[in-house]
């Protein structure tokens, strides 16, 4: 069972409720000040169908650039994957500033800041929560959640007031919320080490979105 969800705060650039993450940017800005070096705001469209939920930026990647996914290895599977299935107006993300445009979909993580090692904390997670919380509250009926990780699952089950033993994460697992009328499927990262080790293929991970695209009713 879930709790009802509490409309939270939407995004804050100026956030600095993690000392640990906090002090790390600020680090990474004095030694990279061409970086973004703050919380990352989720990209896409506030009212999309989909929602894809990662786990945090990446040094050289959203943290360089201000943008989900955009500049690193694992973003270049994702907007690959998303433009094929018609979620993306380019097959590729490189830059902030370049003209790629999600379609119905929108990208956030389940922490906004980068953590050291890539690896946030629960309390960091926890802290960053409500972020996740406003952008699940709003989904439209009928909208599919992508989780990219065991981490994203969760924060995502978190977010909504349930129990993670209720919903087991799983590669290509789907779970339905008919209370809140959408469906969280389940992928893992898309990740330099997953994809690199096999652990992750294109068709596996091209299959989660194919499964999204199929659960969406057609643009109207």
């Amino acid at each position: 069972m879930c709790s009802s969800p509490v409309t939270r705060p939407n995004f804050d650039i100026n956030c600095r409720r993690c000392a640990r993450l906090s002090a790390f940017l600020d680090e990474v800005g004095a030694t990279h000040p061409a970086y973004h070096a703050r919380p990352v705001a989720p990209f896409g469209e506030a009212q999309a169908r989909l929602l894809v939920v990662g786990l945090a930026p990446g040094m050289h990647g959203a943290n360089a650039t201000g943008r989900p996914f955009t500049g690193d290895h694992a973003g270049v599977l994702l907007y690959a994957t998303l433009h094929r299935f018609g979620f993306a107006s380019r097959a590729d993300s490189v830059t902030a500033d370049d003209d790629l445009r999600l379609i119905d979909c929108r990208i956030t993580n389940a922490v906004k800041c980068l953590p050291p090692a890539n690896k946030p904390v629960a309390e960091e997670i926890a802290n960053c929560r409500d972020y996740l919380v406003a952008d699940l509250a709003m989904l439209p009926a009928g909208a599919v959640v992508v989780a990219l990780g065991r981490i994203a699952h969760e924060a995502v089950l978190r977010a909504l007031g349930c129990r993670i033993k209720d919903y087991v994460f799983a590669h290509n697992a789907a779970h339905t919320f008919g209370d809140r009328q959408f469906t969280l499927l389940d992928s893992y990262h898309c990740s330099r080490y997953n994809t690199q080790t096999g652990r992750l293929t294109t068709p596996m991970f091209e299959q989660v979105f194919a499964d999204a695209r199929n659960l969406l009713a057609p643009m109207s």
